[in-house]
Order: C-alpha cells, then structure tokens, then sequence
C-alpha cells in the first residue's frame, strides 16, 4: 500500500468505479477514521466516514459495586416516617 501525507490519507475522493473493486479495503480505511467522497461522473454522491462508537454501560459496575439484602421487596415505610418525624 502506498504511503501517503496524513491529510490526504484522511480525506479523498473515489470514482465510484473504484469503490466498487476496493469496496472492502476501503470500508477498512472509513474505520480508521479516513473519509472518503466518492463520486459519479465527477460529481460527488455519498461520503464515507467512521461512526461515533459508544460503548455500552452494560456490566461496567460488575466488581465495582456489592449488593447487600434485597433491593426490590424491601420495606422503606419505616424510613420514610422517620424522615417526617425529624421535621
């Protein structure tokens, strides 16, 4: 693959033609953050770009937080009335 200056390795433009026959390896270079414009006939049709990835927050608290007792069947009526006794 050829080397080239980190401005013009981020954003091109490609015939659709050679979209076509590079599909893959230029759905490789838009992951690693390249754009590219491709065109037809000279005039630009579609831009090709990285997405905004989020990572999930699924499991990020498992070994960082210990659930004591039962959270969901537990009576708080006691601590709520003590809390409008303090008033």
């Amino acid at each position: 693959m050829k080397t080239r200056k980190a401005s013009e390795a981020k954003r091109r433009v490609m015939p659709a033609s050679e979209f076509k026959a590079k599909c893959l390896r230029t759905l490789d270079e838009a992951a690693d953050g390249a754009e590219i414009t491709i065109t037809k006939h000279g005039k630009p049709v579609a831009r090709l770009g990285p997405i905004a990835r989020r990572s999930s927050s699924y499991g990020s608290w498992k070994g960082l937080v210990e659930v004591n007792g039962d959270i969901v069947h537990t009576d708080w009526s006691q601590e709520f009335d003590a809390a409008r006794d303090d008033r």
